[in-house]
């Protein structure tokens, strides 16, 4: 019995000072006992992260991914690795991060095409909701809606003037059907009386690569992806998405303001870690985006590609998931929009 109690208490070094106060004996016990709490608290994290970005590089959540991985890399001492895994609207990355080790390790950089999937994909390898843990939300954005600069579109009425004059001809590429990309130009196209042609790609950055080269007509695409093309002078921006004008783009109107009352969409980014993280990994996670979203440094890099910042809590970013699920899954209801 006394060896095991001197086993259990050999941190405190008990046999060495029992000359010492009791209160004294405490004390040193207390103290050893917070060290080593603080030592399982601070161990996270010990080596790289891997953050995936479910897109190819170039697009928004490329952008965004690649922001706040910087600034958590420079905060924790342990760099945090932007790895793109594209593919089936986002389902390739997202299937790898479901299927990681729960350890805080590897995460993913999701979007609002995770909530479009959940209801797009009848059969996804995933759930949409209990496969991940969510972290925090990061950033949302408007779409841009832009246009290959030869075309006699300078507007959105022009645009639906166009539009309605050549029927299926207007072409305008998605990151892939189903894609939020993709269904803001079903809904748009549903609210102006018109029909505007879809073609599918992997990934914003590929289609605006060919809107720039004259091979579309129109995309509405995230700011992250936009802004370099637009302030090149390489695409023309027409409009905003958002309900109320971009600060970062204040000259250019809304949607709804210049051509289609009412209309309004978004997207968003925000991190998750595979189902059955720790909680108190998940929250030194959280902790550490919440504190780079505050800095100026991210603040400006964020502001400069069109975004809001905004960290919160997992519990809040969890709902909200849910809410934008079952905000699409109306949408995509609606509209019809199935899978080629």
């Amino acid at each position: 019995m006394r060896h095991s109690m001197t086993s259990r208490w050999s941190g405190c070094r008990l046999t060495r000072i029992r000359i010492l106060p009791i209160a004294l004996t405490i004390a040193l016990c207390t103290s050893s006992f917070a060290s080593h709490g603080a030592s399982v608290k601070n161990d996270f994290p010990n080596r790289p992260i891997r953050l995936i970005s479910p897109f190819p590089p170039g697009g928004g959540n490329d952008a965004v991914a690649r922001i706040v991985a910087d600034a958590i890399s420079k905060n924790v001492g342990q760099q945090v690795v932007v790895d793109n895994r594209p593919g089936a609207n986002a389902i390739v990355g997202m299937e790898l991060l479901s299927k990681a080790t729960p350890d805080g390790y590897t995460l993913v950089m999701t979007s609002s095409t995770q909530a479009v999937n959940a209801t797009l994909y009848p059969k996804l390898p995933y759930d949409s909701v209990k496969s991940f843990a969510p972290v925090s939300l990061v950033a949302s954005t408007p779409f841009i809606v832009a246009v290959y600069p030869a075309l006699p579109i300078n507007t959105i009425s022009d645009l639906i003037s166009v539009a309605k004059e050549k029927p299926g001809q207007l072409m305008y590429p998605s990151a892939g059907t189903g894609n939020s990309t993709h269904l803001v130009g079903e809904l748009f196209s549903a609210m102006a009386g018109v029909n505007l042609l879809h073609v599918p790609y992997k990934g914003s950055g590929p289609g605006i690569i060919d809107l720039i080269a004259g091979r579309m007509s129109v995309i509405f695409i995230t700011m992250p992806g936009a802004i370099p093309h637009i302030n090149s002078r390489r695409v023309r921006a027409i409009a905003v998405t958002s309900s109320k004008r971009s600060s970062i783009m204040p000259d250019l109107p809304t949607v709804s303001e210049s051509g289609l009352p009412g209309y309004e969409a978004s997207t968003w980014y925000g991190i998750l870690a595979p189902a059955g993280t720790p909680r108190r990994i998940v929250m030194a996670l959280n902790s550490e985006i919440v504190k780079v979203l505050g800095t100026p440094e991210v603040k400006k890099g964020l502001y400069v590609q069109g975004l809001d910042p905004i960290g919160n809590t997992p519990e809040q970013f969890a709902a909200y998931v849910q809410s934008e699920i079952d905000k699409w899954a109306k949408v995509i209801k609606a509209s019809g929009v199935k899978l080629e």
